[in-house]
This record gives C-alpha cells, structure tokens and sequence, in this order.
C-alpha cells in the first residue's frame, strides 16, 4: 500500500465539484450535491458507531473510510450479483461493498493510498456525482 490520501486532500477533491454542498455537523462528512441535502452521493466516516463497527474506524484517528454510491451495472461488474465472498471490511486501501449499504451500491474504501484514489477511485466519484446531479441513471435494469 502506498501513502494514504487524508481526509482534508479527499474533501478538496470533492468540494471542486460544480454544485457539491458538505455537511459536518456529524462525525460523518456527507457530500451533497446542491442545496436539497436529500441523498449523500460520497461520505467520509470517521468513527464506529452502533451500527457499524465492521471497519475498526476507532483504530487510530488517521483512520477513515470513504463511501460512495454508484449505480447498480458498476456496482454488479466490481462485485457480481452478490457483495463479495465476505468481504475483510476493516482492509486498507482496498474497494469493498459497503458494510451496511452494499445492498443500495454503495461500495468502502478505508484509507486509499494516492494511486489507488486517481486509478480506481476518481472514477467512481465521477459517477456517483453524475447520478447525484442527474447526468446519468441512478439504476438500470435487466443488467
């Protein structure tokens, strides 16, 4: 793994965005785009909470996961029609569906090193912006 991205350089990326709106007031970062604040299409989660545990987030306070919502095709090529053959949902810098939201497409990345971000990342951003902002279909079907 090489060096991670920080939350802060992630953010940056995300605010660039035409129309993005951030919400802090949670220890979860949600990014919107325009002003509704309906549906987060990324998110940066910082901690465990009761829900969610899964990813060891309290492990060290450099330690986060970024959550992104794409749209099923994308999801169904990453991981088939199932979530993975059970997932390590607490691995760094590797894409996993997400562990509570897997089944909706969203999919995780806990930590993601530079390459990993521009290679694998950007790109499932750009979709899930597209999706928020109306670019393209949130779900096809007959996939």
């Amino acid at each position: 793994m090489g060096t991670a991205m920080d939350k802060a350089a992630i953010t940056a990326y995300l605010e660039a965005f035409d129309g993005v709106e951030t919400d802090t007031t949670t220890p979860t970062t949600f990014f919107f785009y325009g002003s509704e604040h309906k549906f987060p299409f990324v998110t940066i989660k910082t901690c465990d909470d009761d829900l969610d545990r899964s990813s060891r987030l309290d492990r060290s306070p450099e330690t986060f996961r970024l959550n992104i919502g794409l749209g099923k095709a994308t999801y169904q090529a990453l991981f088939g029609g199932a979530a993975g053959n059970d997932p390590d949902f607490a691995a760094l810098d590797r894409l996993i569906p997400h562990p509570v939201y897997g089944k909706t497409y969203w999919v995780a990345i806990l930590c993601p090193s530079h390459n990993t971000f521009e290679t694998m990342v950007k790109p499932l951003i750009t979709e899930a912006y597209d999706i928020a902002a109306g670019k393209r279909p949130a779900r096809t079907t007959n996939q």
